[in-house]
């Protein structure tokens, strides 16, 4: 068994048992290609359909060194739900999880067959990791650990034509009583359309070209915060409502 394999089935037996790890369990990625290699073995292990994508940023020192300042990875379809009065953000307890505001984009097909914006909702990703230890251990580490992420929640419908102009969308965030922060779109570079056609290009060189009603998590408005289960976290984009989440810790997976 190769490294690339050997770790990608140690992340993945992780989550399937929601087990915690202290550290990082084997040798960390050194380029852009070796995480997403432990990544694309990871999803091969996860018995799930992908429903979607969420775009991450890449740490500016990555950025630098590979010319992209975004990252990709899977959204499994069991991992989603609709927000309802107040919805659970399920993290793996004892490993690291941020709430993350975002705007979705679901994926129609324009008349040549290329992917584009049929529709889009207000989100929060579920930014989660078995891995305590993953917010120091830099952007390459989330790519390998399937993208960080261990859900999407959807939220209320917004028109697509209000992406064109990210500075007039945005979103305020709480977590528990800390204080509350506000951004616009734009505060990403380039705004949601820009995470948009990244992962239509991501996509695509990772041999798994976007389908249709796939969605993209377009990146964390306010940016990331750490949370811990027991705490509530709201997030308000306005005019399109608020989504409300409790946190909990993550169930084993069955079967």
């Amino acid at each position: 068994m190769s490294g690339t394999d050997a770790l990608a089935r140690a992340l993945v037996e992780a989550r399937r048992t929601a087990r915690s790890l202290a550290e990082w369990p084997g040798t960390l990625p050194d380029t852009l290609e070796d995480a997403y290699a432990v990544q694309l073995a990871a999803i091969a292990l996860w018995d799930d359909d992908i429903a979607g994508w969420k775009v991450g940023r890449l740490s500016p020192d990555l950025e630098a060194r590979y010319g992209v300042d975004r990252f990709l990875g899977p959204v499994f379809a069991a991992d989603i739900a609709v927000a309802a009065e107040t919805a659970a953000f399920a993290m793996f307890a004892g490993g690291s999880a941020a709430f993350e505001a975002e705007y979705v984009a679901f994926v129609g097909l324009d008349g040549e067959g290329e992917p584009t914006i049929a529709r889009v909702t207000t989100g929060i990703e579920v930014a989660s990791s078995p891995v305590l230890p993953l917010p120091r251990l830099g952007s390459l580490v989330s790519v390998a650990d399937l993208g960080n992420n261990a859900g999407q929640i959807i939220g209320a419908p917004v028109p697509v034509e209000r992406l064109a102009d990210p500075d007039a969308i945005g979103c305020e965030t709480q977590v528990g009583d800390q204080a509350k922060v506000a951004k616009c779109a734009s505060a990403l570079p380039g705004g949601p359309l820009t995470a948009f056609a990244f992962a239509v290009r991501q996509a695509e060189t990772l041999g798994m070209p976007l389908r249709e009603g796939q969605f993209v998590s377009t990146g964390a408005v306010t940016g990331m915060h750490a949370v811990e289960p027991g705490q509530r976290c709201t997030a308000d984009f306005g005019e399109f409502g608020r989504i409300v989440c409790e946190i909990v810790a993550r169930a084993p997976v069955r079967g």
